[in-house]
């Protein structure tokens, strides 16, 4: 197995770190600053200037639409293991994906207009996508049902003649509070009398069709995440044309496994990042203060925990990369498992690092002064975005128990769950 990242990637990974070093740092004083200014002039959900004005110096850069691999619409986009090194770079400030057009839920909406779609849909929809002219929110869980199980969804897609017509509400939809959010990737039941998972479809819905009300955001631990944050959507009456339907009625299983794959590894990626900003915050910290006469990072207590920091961040990686290896090589349905279980293990390994670190810290880990507070949110929310641990725990242990069974080739579907 080849550990070594290729020329071409090395590069890239010196180009970015160059560029966090010179702008994206530098610019996280800027960026809390301006959220706070929109947030006392009472609007925080618009674009932020800090970004706005980085974009075109990443671009610049070659650093833009590395995420997506085998597009001619972005050439520059390199496979998953390729990515996962530079995608674990930007993780480190949570709003620096943003910057090289590689941020969710863009970039799994870019890749499933760009598996799935059609030529016209592309033209329409992932053009501006890439060029990052507009954003857009994904529409799955629903306020109604226990949507870790999306046999359960409820929303309406019904066949009205040339149009489709949809109803139901929506949650957890994150981006759809942005101004820029344009379309929506929505799932929903185009069939009841269908088999179990030939309900669902997928369909692309333009965020001022006439019937879509953005009800309320919905923060997280008391943050709003603006202004990207999370939506609850009403949907009445909305009438799309029929040419909006992805891949046909009845695929949107299909087409979520084909789209939550990528979505897991890319959150796992960036979550090796914020574990590795922690840990460098931890130590940092530990080396800077003073307790009982003697610096506190010789303490005993914080060598056992930056040792398994060290280890745990190292072991999560490696299961990192052989899951975006299998990905690549032998595709997402075969990689199942191995994306179940870094899905698992990643937020659960990066909340106790970063639980150290605020320890650390003391009272001001836990305040606005460091970014762990907010960190933490994000990770923990990790734990229920695109399946709870349970679910997956869940579909492993059938893989593995099928396997030992002597059906290495049972049919154990990755699940298809979303908490945000």
């Amino acid at each position: 197995m080849e550990f070594d990242y290729s020329p071409r990637v090395r590069e890239l990974q010196a180009r970015l770190l160059r560029f966090m070093d010179d702008h994206i740092y530098p610019s996280e004083k800027a960026y809390e600053h301006e959220i706070a200014t929109n947030r006392r002039n009472g609007n925080v959900w618009v674009p932020v200037k800090v970004i706005e004005e980085l974009k075109p110096k990443a671009r610049d850069a070659g650093l833009w639409n590395l995420f997506l691999p085998r597009s001619p619409r972005a050439p520059q986009g390199l496979s998953n293991l390729e990515y996962a090194p530079l995608c674990e770079i930007m993780g480190r400030v949570p709003w620096s994906p943003e910057v090289f057009n590689c941020s969710a839920p863009d970039t799994g909406n870019m890749e499933t207009i760009e598996r799935y779609g059609t030529e016209a849909q592309k033209d329409e929809w992932l053009e501006p996508l890439l060029a990052g002219k507009i954003r857009s929110a994904f529409l799955m869980t629903e306020p109604a049902v226990a949507s870790s199980d999306a046999t359960n969804i409820e929303c309406s897609i019904r066949r009205d003649g040339r149009h489709y017509v949809i109803n139901g509400r929506k949650w957890w939809s994150s981006g759809a509070n942005d101004p820029r959010c344009k379309v929506y990737v929505l799932m929903g039941k185009t069939n009841l009398e269908a088999g179990r998972h030939e309900q669902q479809s997928m369909i692309l819905v333009p965020s001022d069709a006439p019937g879509i009300t953005v009800m309320r955001h919905l923060p997280v631990f008391g943050y709003d995440d603006a202004p990207h944050g999370h939506a609850e959507v009403d949907l009445k009456d909305v009438r799309v044309p029929v040419e909006s339907i992805l891949l046909g009625e009845g695929r949107g299983f299909e087409i979520a496994q084909g789209r939550l794959g990528p979505g897991r590894i890319h959150h796992c990626m960036r979550s090796i990042g914020v574990a590795e900003r922690a840990l460098e915050l931890m130590c940092k910290r530990l080396q800077s203060r003073v307790a009982f006469g003697k610096p506190i990072s010789s303490q005993s207590v914080w060598h056992e925990r930056i040792a398994e920091a060290r280890c745990t961040i190292d072991q999560a990686r490696l299961m990192v990369l052989k899951a975006a290896y299998m990905m690549d090589t032998v595709g997402n349905k075969v990689a199942r498992k191995e994306i179940a279980m870094i899905k698992v293990i990643v937020p659960s390994m990066t909340l106790q690092v970063i639980d150290w670190a605020i320890q650390a810290h003391g009272g001001g880990g836990v305040s606005d002064e460091f970014p762990l507070a907010k960190l933490w949110a994000g990770q923990r929310t990790l734990r229920l975005a695109d399946g709870p641990d349970e679910v997956h725990r869940n579909a492993i242990a059938k893989m593995e128990l099928a396997m030992h069974a002597g059906r290495p080739d049972a049919n154990v579907a990755m699940p298809i769950t979303r908490g945000s």
